[in-house]
């Protein structure tokens, strides 16, 4: 069958899935103390589920307390047909922007010049300082109003998959294998899907769908890992201050200089490694540095790992062994590890990518997804790209027609998947 021919009804739910879940405020937030770190994730889940179960979906499943909605899928073949697949999303969006009372809007048929996100308040979004919108000259873009992040990222990929599992359910003549769904809580701020139960799918592997650029995939990430240096200090009038006082924050700033000033995200790129300080509170009783670590290379990696507890050494030797202390805490491992010895995934990826009349591009995803953490539970997870542009803030865009392709390179990996013996 010609699967273009039913475009623009593929553009239409898309574009209007994307506006109605970019309504819902699902910001996560670092440090809450709670799981998921915020209780308004679950709203976009309950609207999910709803809403799969009104398109026919067979079996959807709310696990309320770990916020983590599943949906499956059953085959159409015959017995001992097919592969089943899953597809993962994540629903909560990025606290780097705000996400609240975010108004979605569409603007047909760029021209390529500067867009006027809000009137009133003079936000613009300019050509010149966001090479991609040229791509995108004659597409339909999916804004904001310049004050909050759209949340493409990655409600964009929640859309087409909804819009999948909508196909399915309407052309129950299409042959599929089964096809699992999860979308998960916190992925922006480490979440890593560490709640979802494997043994409730029937799929062996799968795809997590997060990241931008249309057609781009990655079947590698970084070793990750997140430490927290706290010193303690002893404050005392300045005026008298002279043998007695140790200051933290100096402590902090010397930790600081300790860091390869070159080693950072501003100064890096493809595969190169770097240290990032999340956040820095200083005062002369107490300091505290979050930094995160990040490398391709696994002997980098702990090389890397090793000059934090270095640095933390010395303080300690000047300072005493009471005043500093390191943690680091591990978050995910370089997925190609695990990929590597299943190639056919990125394979099948790869060509249903040309089949919708796209050339595939693989880089290294200079992040973390939660199939990272999946891939080393035994579910190998590469990623597509969910087509969004300028995540984490106000001049976020979707284009719709993105939406569209990544909707027929899902239905050609399914097709794929349904043609695919069983392992």
């Amino acid at each position: 069958m010609d699967w273009r021919a039913a475009d623009r009804e593929i553009y239409q739910q898309t574009a209007e899935r994307l506006m109605r879940y970019a309504r819902v405020d699902t910001q996560s937030q670092p440090y809450s103390g709670k799981w998921p770190t915020t209780d308004k994730q679950r709203d976009l889940a309950i609207l999910l589920q709803d809403e799969l179960a009104a398109i026919g979906v067979p079996y959807v499943r709310f696990d309320e307390e770990n916020c983590v909605l599943y949906a499956a899928i059953p085959s159409n073949l015959s017995p001992g047909e097919g592969t089943a697949v899953a597809f993962i999303t994540h629903m909560d969006t990025a606290p780097d922007a705000s996400g609240t009372d975010v108004k979605p809007w569409i603007l047909e048929n760029y021209d390529g010049g500067d867009i006027v996100l809000n009137r009133e308040k003079g936000i613009v979004m300019k050509a010149a300082d966001y090479a991609n919108l040229r791509q995108y000259i004659g597409q339909d873009l999916i804004l904001t109003d310049g004050t909050t992040l759209l949340g493409g990222d990655d409600k964009a990929s929640i859309a087409a998959v909804m819009t999948l599992a909508a196909w399915y359910s309407a052309h129950p003549e299409e042959p599929h294998a089964a096809i699992d769904l999860v979308f998960t809580p916190d992925e922006e701020v480490g979440g890593l899907a560490k709640d979802v139960d494997l043994s409730s799918l029937t799929a062996k592997v799968a795809y997590t769908l997060d990241g931008d650029h249309l057609g781009w995939y990655e079947d590698e990430t970084f070793y990750a890992s997140e430490a927290k240096l706290t010193m303690e200090g002893r404050s005392v009038h300045t005026g008298t201050a002279k043998g007695i006082m140790i200051n933290a924050a100096d402590i902090a700033g010397e930790f600081l200089a300790m860091l390869p000033p070159r080693e950072k995200p501003q100064y890096t790129a493809g595969v190169e490694g770097f240290y990032h300080v999340i956040s820095c509170s200083a005062a002369c009783e107490h300091a505290e540095v979050r930094l995160i670590i990040r490398d391709f290379d696994k002997d980098g990696f702990r090389a890397r790992e090793d000059h934090l507890r270095k640095c933390a050494e010395r303080l300690a030797e000047t300072y005493g062994k009471d005043r500093v202390a390191l943690t680091i805490h591990h978050q995910y491992s370089n997925m190609k590890e695990v990929l590597q010895q299943v190639p056919w995934l990125a394979q099948t990826l790869c060509q249903a990518i040309r089949d919708s009349g796209l050339e595939p591009v693989c880089e290294p995803f200079r992040g973390g997804t939660d199939g990272a953490a999946l891939t080393f539970r035994g579910l190998p997870c590469p990623n597509l790209s969910a087509g969004y542009e300028n995540a984490h803030g106000r001049f976020e865009y979707v284009p719709i027609q993105s939406m569209v392709r990544n909707v027929e390179i899902l239905r050609r990996l399914c097709a794929a998947f349904a043609a695919r013996k069983p392992e």
